[in-house]
């Protein structure tokens, strides 16, 4: 089962559950929820009708924390601890393996030393076990621990929930995104009806040329057999020829004294 199939069915679990609890009790829901190690997804939860309605009460440090899970990292967590309940470790976990998802959004390559910061972890032993027992193992992130460099290459990271707002901006990505693609297809498309007219006419050309060509051929053909034809004519006359000895003849007679 892949990730996003676990994350729809246990999203699906907490959602049933969260119709049907209030107060005290969904603050314990809250706590399961933030502590599953296979959930990573928490808009839904947080939209539930039961759960918005912890806005305001004695519960409602618990829907801060649920909005933490969704949108913030471990470092945001710790500037707050204070007006929060106290995570169990289990939370922690998850947070951390939130923050990761969070870095790995805005960039692909992560140097340890930022990831040690983020994550409190006191060395590079203690980094990278985590992030191959805690983040690849489990199908989070995907990438390459490069120790020579001291960074981690992310090759895919699963996607956190949308924060306030930042639907918005993926809208406008996405649409500057499309006005490119739709004007470089048309760049392409101009260029593929330059290049079939230039097709065409370098075929016209070469047909044109052959038609030269096969009107010189015809040409020298034509002059060559009339020149051949004319040579014909001239030393074929028996009587031109006959003259011409008799009147070689008559030479060498005339060369002989009369006895």
């Amino acid at each position: 089962m892949d990730i996003e199939q676990q994350q729809a069915e246990h999203i699906d679990y907490f959602l049933k559950k969260a119709s049907i609890l209030q107060g005290s009790a969904l603050s314990s829901l809250i706590v399961e929820a933030t502590s599953h190690p296979s959930l990573f997804a928490f808009s839904e939860i947080l939209a539930a009708p039961n759960v918005i309605e912890l806005e305001g009460t004695e519960n409602s440090a618990f829907l801060d924390v649920l909005r933490m899970f969704a949108y913030g990292t471990w470092s945001e967590y710790k500037i707050t601890a204070s007006r929060l309940p106290q995570l169990k470790p289990d939370q922690v976990l998850k947070l951390k393996q939130l923050t990761v998802l969070t870095l790995a959004e805005t960039n692909k390559v992560l140097p340890y030393d930022t990831l040690m910061q983020e994550l409190d972890v006191a060395n590079v032993r203690q980094l990278e076990d985590f992030l191959i027992n805690d983040c690849m193992y489990v199908g989070i992130v995907r990438g390459k621990l490069d120790q020579l460099r001291r960074c981690f290459e992310v090759q895919f990271a699963a996607g956190r929930d949308l924060r306030p707002g930042q639907l918005g901006g993926m809208i406008q990505t996405l649409s500057n995104w499309l006005s490119t693609s739709e004007n470089l297809l048309v760049s392409i498309q101009e260029k593929i009806k330059w290049g079939d007219a230039m097709s065409e006419i370098d075929k016209k050309h070469a047909k044109e040329v052959e038609e030269r060509a096969e009107e010189v051929k015809k040409t020298l053909s034509l002059k060559a057999d009339i020149d051949f034809r004319g040579h014909e004519e001239i030393f074929s006359e028996h009587g031109g020829v006959m003259d011409f000895e008799e009147d070689r003849s008559r030479q060498k007679r005339r060369r002989h004294p009369i006895g």
